[in-house]
């Protein structure tokens, strides 16, 4: 497994990626605001201002680290639990609020941000991801896929399909698995007999890696390679990012049904956020009063982004029809036509 920053925030190995105290503050920032961000929303469930939420507490470093280290260029395809990852490449805050607060105007992309929309159906946007890949090959783009998927995701079909295409076609795609240990109440243990899920791809053909996908240097650098390495034509990459949900699966799960408490508190004392925070405050770049400044600016950004998706009008009827082709087929206009008769 490759670590380079242990649990108490000490670098362990001779070279590891080098950031300015900039880029250091501004990753802080990043994994600070997405904590906040994902407690609101929980708290948002509980009150009734928004419907079932799948939380990534304890997931920040593998989505802030893997997205960090993408080009301008490359695009994500998300599952259902990567709002870290999606805020990260400029997804508005107030969109993912919206999505689960069940108004779609919260699945428009807006123009210029490479993010597929949100995946509910475990797995489904794994060959979805590959064919966009593909395609950018066949068009002598040199963009690059990151697709997220669970480890739950691994034990069905869309994820061999996937990873078999990509590896017979060197699609320049990263397959980004959250391995964090149980997919709803299955736990890694019962989800594959493999002793790692990193290993899998050697199955198709190409490179996998297990990073502790709670050390965001670690995440990070297997991401740059493997972009790296795809975007020059040398094919796909498994990284398999051990880490952990200290949540329930989402608001509608009771996990402490199958979990154990202690596994919890163990993981919880494995903190991504606090790994990273010793890391800064060792080396002299944050301190208590830059510590506040920064909760205290993502709050106010966390609650703006209620207010705007509170603010939000529901999507009109039609919105139905006008969203799914870039150019309406006829039987869709004459459908369009008809409701619009309804509803004079």
């Amino acid at each position: 497994m490759l670590k380079i920053l242990d649990e108490n925030g000490k670098v362990i190995v001779e070279h590891a990626p080098k950031f300015d105290k900039k880029e250091l503050i501004q990753i802080y920032e990043y994994m600070v605001f997405i904590r906040l961000a994902d407690e609101k929303a929980f708290s948002l469930q509980r009150e009734g201002r928004m419907r079932t939420y799948a939380q990534l507490k304890g997931q920040e470093a593998a989505q802030i680290g893997s997205a960090y280290a993408l080009r301008a260029d490359d695009w994500i395809f998300p599952s259902y639990r990567d709002m870290g990852a999606m805020v990260l490449r400029g997804m508005p805050l107030e969109y993912i609020y919206l999505y689960w607060m069940g108004n779609e105007e919260g699945s428009r992309i807006p123009d210029n941000v490479n993010v597929f929309p949100i995946s509910i159906p475990v797995g489904s946007q794994i060959p979805i991801g590959v064919g966009f890949a593909n395609a950018a090959k066949l068009k002598k783009d040199k963009t690059v896929t990151l697709i997220y998927f669970g480890d739950g995701a691994t034990s069905g079909g869309d994820f061999h399909e996937g990873m078999n295409l990509a590896g017979v076609f060197k699609a320049p795609a990263v397959f980004f698995c959250e391995n964090n240990q149980w997919a709803i109440s299955t736990p890694r243990s019962k989800q594959t007999a493999s002793e790692t899920i990193a290993q899998k791809a050697g199955a198709y053909g190409f490179n996998g890696v297990q990073v502790d996908g709670n050390d965001f240097f670690a995440v990070y650098s297997a991401v740059k390679e493997a972009v790296e390495k795809a975007a020059i034509g040398e094919g796909p990459t498994l990284i398999e990012a051990y880490t952990y949900r200290v949540c329930d699966h989402t608001t509608a799960d009771d996990a402490l049904r199958y979990r154990n408490k202690d596994e919890v508190e163990e993981w919880k004392e494995k903190d991504p956020i606090k790994r990273f925070k010793l890391y800064i405050e060792a080396n002299g770049i944050l301190d208590n009063t830059i510590e506040i400044e920064i909760r205290k600016k993502a709050e106010q950004m966390v609650n703006n982004a209620v207010k705007k998706a509170e603010e939000t009008p529901p999507p009109m009827p039609e919105d139905i029809f006008k969203y799914t082709y870039a150019d309406m087929p006829q039987n869709l206009r004459e459908e369009l036509d008809e409701l619009n008769e309804s509803l004079e």
